[in-house]
């Protein structure tokens, strides 16, 4: 394999990377360019094999581009350097011989830097990473693997034992924008004023504030592209719902699996989104035969970051129930309404599927419940409690559990919080604040911006 075939990637051997980049010049003429905090984690001069984890089109490539950028205006020599993209290699075989050419061509001595994006393209690519490291072609280098199924990250921590280098972290997990980075990035708001909205209490326009930020979110999500479209236009372009729904067909269909068998799956989450459920349930509403089958369909969506598993928890164990039901959601708004747009073709999803959507709190509920679950799942082992009641929300932290009820619709009654009552450091997020016997009552926007903010911290 030729390595001019990668040169559109490596134009900063040329001496002109920001100008000539495809995803950088693509990444300036957005109206609202985000700088990913992950940049100032990876590595800089600890040789190893690391990895980036993240659903398709949440920024991986241009998050390798950009610190690129950042690595060559610290003066970094540019020979150092390289980007490959899995899409043009084959096999393991392929990957071999092109990277023990490439470090023919980089500088002997010193740290060099290979960025290897979409591993997953490249068959058997993990056989191609452990002869590399066992034949000492890896010394002295950082090698950065990306791959939109979470899955390589676990694969990664199987099968280079003892061959990641010596940082204390080599796995790296890229989410979509959290609430908090989402109304950050579009500036409306100061960093010192969305500290301050982050603390109770909130006068009444505050919450108003908070509130049309929330529902924009439940809108365009954390995806770039989705806000972006927002920013510019006032509405998702059908463009932008096509790609996303694609790109999970496209994954899917790669992996040998069936598109109308996706298609019934995704719409039984749909239908059972907010509730408990089975495998052995959803096989029942389906043409599919077996729950195996359709556990073998959400695993894989799930570890396409596009779904979330929720169980319940053993309060005794702080771990799953692994015999009880359920609660399956989607892991980002956006992706709700890109699947939607695609089980219910329409020219205008945005028009015809998202707004009237919005517009009816009872709808609008479980897309909340979901948003809320995520982003407790991004920093903790997340579950649902199932007692004489339910709670939406119990994740671990400091050895215990912390239980939480999402109630976006209809009044707080003492009977429907019958479960979270029994716990003494239970908490209700819902669209107002006030208060129901001794559980205290948060605003959630209030709430998913103050988590998002702490995770920055």
């Amino acid at each position: 394999m030729n390595l001019e075939e990668f040169q559109i990637h490596n134009s900063h051997l040329d001496g002109s990377f920001s100008a000539l980049d495809p995803h950088l010049r693509r990444l300036r003429a957005q109206p609202l360019v985000y700088r990913f905090p992950l940049l100032d984690a990876l590595p800089r001069n600890q040789p190893g094999i690391y990895t980036v984890g993240g659903g398709r089109q949440i920024g991986k490539t241009t998050l390798l581009k950009q610190w690129m950028a950042d690595l060559l205006t610290t003066g970094m020599e540019p020979a150092r350097l390289r980007f490959l993209t899995g899409e043009l290699i084959d096999d393991h075989h392929a990957l071999v011989r092109l990277i023990s050419s490439l470090q023919r061509e980089m500088p002997a001595a010193g740290p060099r830097y290979i960025l290897l994006d979409e591993v997953t393209y490249i068959a058997g690519w993990d056989k191609g990473i452990k002869y590399l490291a066992d034949a000492g072609l890896l010394e002295d280098v950082v090698l950065i693997a990306t791959s939109s199924d979470m899955a390589v990250i676990q694969e990664a921590r199987m099968r280079f034992p003892g061959r990641r280098g010596q940082a204390a972290v080599v796995d790296f997990h890229l989410y979509p924008l959290s609430f908090a980075e989402a109304v950050g990035l579009k500036g409306a708001l100061s960093s010192q004023a969305l500290r301050q909205l982050a603390r109770a209490p909130l006068s009444e326009e505050a919450e108003q504030v908070l509130l049309a930020e929330f529902l924009a979110y439940l809108v365009h999500g954390g995806f770039l592209t989705a806000i972006n479209d927002m920013a510019r236009h006032d509405r998702i372009l059908p463009a932008t719902f096509a790609t996303y729904s694609d790109w999970i067909r496209g994954d899917v269909l790669k992996r040998g699996k069936q598109e109308h068998y996706l298609g019934e799956v995704l719409a039984a989450i749909v239908r059972c989104s907010g509730s408990q459920t089975t495998y052995n349930a959803l096989a029942r509403t389906l043409s599919i035969d077996h729950p195996a089958t359709v556990s073998d369909y959400i695993a894989l969506l799930t570890s396409m970051d596009v779904l979330r598993v929720q169980p319940a928890l053993r309060e005794d164990k702080l771990t799953g129930a692994p015999k009880k039901a359920r609660k399956i959601s989607f892991c980002d708004p956006f992706i709700f309404h890109a699947v939607q747009s695609w089980l219910h073709a329409a020219s205008d999803p945005f028009a015809s599927q998202v707004r009237p959507l919005l517009a009816d709190p009872e709808r609008t509920g479980p897309l909340v419940e979901a948003c809320a679950v995520a982003h407790y799942g991004r920093r903790y082992p997340t579950y649902y409690i199932k007692g004489e009641g339910e709670v939406d929300i119990a994740y671990v932290k400091d050895q215990r559990f912390w239980p939480v009820e999402i109630k976006w619709t209809g009044q707080l009654r003492p009977k429907t919080l019958k479960q979270i009552g029994k716990y003494a450091n239970s908490r209700i997020l819902a669209r107002r604040q006030t208060s129901i016997g001794s559980i205290p009552v948060e605003f959630l926007p209030q709430a998913l911006l103050r988590l998002g903010l702490e995770t920055q911290a």
